[in-house]
């Protein structure tokens, strides 16, 4: 998650007037850098809800893209005195969250829904704020899903790497041999281990996303952890002679399953085939188990170094 900052005015884009649109976006940097970028050349106003830096979609669930948030920053802007219009663009997809008979209401301005993509601005506003069919249809392409990688290992990988060196420093304490000899041995594997719970989680599960078996994205985060442990196993078990070496591998397979399973439901907000109240189910039902998977698998691990 990815913030920008709000402002208490509407963001110029050119040389807006009071007769120039206004359009309204999520404070995550993903969705408010592809408004600006479409729309480079208008002369039009942007005014940035505060969602704490959580995308459009998501928001809008949630409802910190909803009808308060908008009709509060409607207000906080000034806007009626920044245009004389009484109209506000929103993201179609943010229309969960809003109440457009609400936000009249207490505002006197009135919501129009743009299209699904911001590449389709443009002609949206040249043609009088009428969507085509086209428009108003929600794609996720492997395209569109690759996109999203970037910003997943944004917020993956520095929360990885930190707990990497307790790996290190546990494996060397715990581990047979000399400090450092087993802090290497046992820490390099953890390192491995957690680039494949972040190949797993945040690359792998989007890009095979319709293809991996099971509905909920738990499962299909599941489905790519394992994936990426068979890999890992297939890597280190044949030079894995000790039971605790084994032993070992196996903690691995159930933490690197269990965080990738963690990892892929960061997209339940980002597809087209899932609802809120799914969401919240599949929470219940998936975090506790991750939780308990990788306390065990940390108390193999544990095991395994004392067994040596």
């Amino acid at each position: 998650m990815t913030g920008v900052q709000t402002c208490a005015l509407p963001i110029s884009m050119g040389s807006p007037n009071e007769d120039s649109p206004v359009l309204v976006t999520a404070n995550y940097k993903m969705s408010f850098d592809f408004l600006r970028r479409e729309l480079a050349g208008r002369n039009t106003w942007i005014m940035v809800l505060d969602t704490g830096g959580i995308n459009v979609w998501c928001a809008a669930g949630k409802g910190t893209f909803g009808t308060v948030e908008l009709v509060n920053r409607i207000k906080t802007c000034g806007l009626s005195k920044v245009v004389k219009h009484r109209t506000v663009i929103l993201p179609q997809l943010g229309a969960a969250g809003v109440a457009a008979h609400q936000v009249l209401r207490s505002s006197g301005f009135r919501v129009v829904y743009g299209p699904v993509r911001a590449k389709d601005l443009p002609a949206f506003l040249d043609n009088g704020l009428k969507a085509t069919a086209k428009m108003r249809e929600k794609t996720f392409t492997v395209r569109e899903r690759i996109v999203l990688i970037p910003v997943e290992l944004v917020a993956a990988l520095p929360k990885s790497l930190i707990v990497l060196p307790g790996f290190f420093l546990v494996g060397g304490m715990l581990g047979p041999g000399p400090f450092r000899t087993t802090a290497a041995a046992h820490g390099i594997l953890a390192a491995w281990a957690v680039l494949c719970t972040v190949l797993a989680g945040a690359i792998l599960t989007p890009i095979l996303l319709p293809w991996l078996p099971g509905r909920a994205f738990s499962i299909k985060g599941l489905w790519a952890g394992l994936l990426t442990s068979a890999l890992l196993v297939g890597f280190t078990w044949p030079d894995a002679m000790a039971p605790s070496q084994r032993l070992e591998i196996l903690a691995w397979v159930l933490m690197i399953s269990a965080g990738a399973a963690f990892l892929g439901m960061n997209f339940t907000g980002s597809s087209t085939f899932t609802s809120i109240s799914g969401v919240k189910k599949e929470m219940r039902l998936a975090v506790p188990m991750e939780i308990a998977a990788v306390v065990s698998g940390l108390g193999l691990w544990a095991g395994s170094l004392l067994l040596a």
